[in-house]
Order: structure tokens, then sequence, then C-alpha cells
């Protein structure tokens, strides 16, 4: 079983292979570097791994949210890999990779927040499952960090951009004891295809024009107005 995974939806660029039994991955954070590095790492890993791209079972992306032009770039690049080899794609939650970030811990609700400029935030919370996946508590949403609504929990972690940028103003927000926060965390291409892997044997891969990015923003651009409130 071969499982190609991209992650470009943050500053991050990701790719990751499950060949067999095996994850390799590379990353590199590189702002507005994505589309040279994000093919090569790719060639890299199979070739480390001993195979081509005709090897490939499904290909796996990060869907967003996250940036426009990383998320439709992930996006395209999975459409358009998978298309040329006749494979299927699995579309996985850029804040549920992100939330697999959070150190691991059993009793905990992850939040999982990236910063989305503009005074705004991306987020989602998450428990661990017994089996090491994740499950939703609610719907991703962007908004301002101080109108994030969150479920009741006693025991929270944090992770990713979006803590770094509003840390005060979340605190704020949790119900509970926060047991760890880390706003240095981007979506990682491993956790893509881990959770890829899960969501493929369970039949819920789909054909290549299915694989639809979320962006969560109506706009992706502001009037300077807007950028004088933000």
């Amino acid at each position: 079983m071969n499982l190609l995974a991209i992650e470009t939806a943050t500053e991050a660029c990701s790719v990751a292979l499950i060949h067999g039994e095996q994850l390799i991955a590379r990353s590199e954070i590189a702002p507005r570097r994505h589309t040279e590095l994000v093919l090569p790492m790719a060639d890299a890993l199979l070739a480390e791994a001993g195979i081509g791209r005709h090897a490939l079972d499904v290909i796996a992306v990060g869907r967003g949210p996250g940036a426009f032009t990383g998320v439709r770039l992930g996006v395209s690049l999975a459409q358009g890999m998978a298309l040329a080899l006749d494979l299927p794609v699995v579309t996985i939650s850029s804040l549920a990779a992100l939330a697999l970030e959070a150190p691991e811990e059993q009793g905990t609700t992850i939040l999982a927040v990236i910063d989305a400029r503009m005074g705004e935030i991306y987020a989602a919370c998450f428990r661990r499952d017994d089996n090491g996946g994740l499950t939703p508590l609610d719907d991703e949403r962007v908004g301002t960090a101080d109108s994030l609504q969150l479920p009741e929990a006693a025991a929270w972690q944090v992770v990713g951009t979006g803590w770094a940028s509003y840390a005060t103003v979340l605190c704020e927000r949790l119900t509970g004891t926060l047991h760890s926060a880390d706003g240095m965390r981007y979506p990682q291409a491993a956790h893509v295809a881990e959770l890829a892997m899960r969501e493929f044997r369970a039949g819920h891969a789909q054909a290549p024009e299915l694989a639809l990015p979320v962006y969560l923003r109506d706009k992706v651009a502001m009037t300077l107005a807007e950028r004088g409130k933000a």
C-alpha cells in the first residue's frame, strides 16, 4: 500500500509517503516557495522508498483551511497527479492534521487554530480517539479570536499559529485547565497521511474531480476601509 500526502495550506510545505508499514516525510517552513518545493519533495520520497509514481495507490491532501494560494496549490497538485495516474484522492482537514501536532494526552480537548490574517483565525476542536484518531467536536470556522465559541471541556491543548498571535484572548475563551499550548506548529503531511489512510481503508476516497478545497472565507481580499478596521 503506497499513499502520497501533500500539505501546503500554511507556511509549512510538507509531503509524506506511506510505503507499506513505513512513513517517511519532508517538511520545510518556506513561505511563498511551496510551488518550487513540493514536487521535488515528493520525488525525493519516492526515490528513497525505491518506487515510482505509478506504484502509488492513492493521493491524499490537506484541503484547508489556510492560505488561499497554498490550499489551492495542494488540492490542484493532488488532483493533477491523481488524474494522471488514475488514482483516487482523500482530502483531510488541515485543522485535523494540525490537531495531531498536540502532545498525545488522553482526556484533553484539542483546539487547533491557524492565524488567518486580517485579524481572524481558523479554528476547530477535536478529541483523540482510543485508537489514535480524532473526533471533531464542532465545525471548522473562521472569525475573530474574541468571538470564538468553544465547547465545555475540563482540560485543553492548543496548537497552531493562532495561539502565537492571540494567546491572551484565546486563553480567556477556554473553559477548563490549559495543559499545553504551542503556537509554532503547522499542519504536516505526515499527519495528513495517517488520517487519510484511515479514511481510505474506510472506503472514503473519491474521484479527483470531487476533491475540493476548503477556504471558509467567502472572500480573500479586503477593501482599504476594511483593512483599517482589522
